[in-house]
């Protein structure tokens, strides 16, 4: 199967759906034409140093307006956890899917969140009919997937995965800190900051750093940290 799947669509398919409207109303179009429960999908954590890529899907109530959904990355760290409670208590399901960075070394960044956002569909009970994607691809799964360029400003649901996925990276970033403190994770979740740069050239890499990234790529290991492994779940 190809990057799309056998149920890759495009949005011209949908003539009748205006490609800019509210986001509500943008994908209750989609619901209402493809008849069946609509979910969306996004990732977070593609661009970091270090950690996991992170994954969610979401499907909303018919109709539900939830207060304050947008683009995670408009949203204050405390917004986003108000919202992240918000979308928990409405949402008809969610799906989380993480890729690990041993696992994004092997298969690259870009394999790695496709497959995070397969595994967050996958885990959605029910299933949906239709699949709203972040991006310019399908995610290659066997149900309908509209691929949405800017997604997360112009679909609800899709701007609730990408709180999700953000917020519960955010989480897993705090708990790796507290195993690996001289990185400073809980500060800047991974990405290359100045800050961050600094701790790798004053001390290697650790455990969850991914080795094929430029910034680590070339770095020595931390040895002071053979003994200290990563928590198995890293769920939030």
């Amino acid at each position: 199967m190809g990057p799309g799947g056998s149920g890759f669509l495009q949005m011209p398919l949908f003539p009748g759906i205006p490609s800019e409207r509210d986001p509500v109303a943008f994908d209750e179009g989609f619901r209402c034409a493809v008849g069946g429960l609509l979910a969306g999908v996004d990732e977070a954590g593609r661009g970091p140093l270090a950690g996991p890529v992170v994954a969610a899907a979401v499907i909303l109530p018919e109709g539900c307006r939830i207060e304050g959904v947008r683009d995670s990355k408009s949203l204050s760290a405390r917004m986003r956890e108000e919202v992240f409670e918000r979308i928990r208590c409405r949402a008809v399901a969610i799906g989380v899917g993480v890729v690990e960075p041993d696992e994004i070394d092997r298969i690259n960044i870009l394999q790695a969140a496709l497959r995070a956002m397969r595994e967050a569909v996958h885990k959605l009970h029910p299933r949906p009919a239709v699949v709203l994607v972040d991006g310019p691809r399908g995610i290659g799964l066997d149900l309908p997937q509209i691929p949405v360029v800017k997604g997360d400003a112009r679909s609800q649901s899709i701007a609730a995965a990408s709180v999700i996925a953000k917020v519960t990276r955010d989480r897993m970033m705090r708990r790796y800190h507290e195993l690996y403190p001289q990185y400073g994770f809980d500060r800047h979740m991974g990405y290359a900051t100045r800050y961050h740069l600094e701790a790798l050239r004053k001390h290697g890499f650790c455990p969850i750093h991914r080795r094929s990234f430029r910034g680590v790529r070339g770095m020595p290991e931390n040895t002071l940290l053979s003994g200290v492994t990563a928590p198995e779940d890293g769920s939030a």
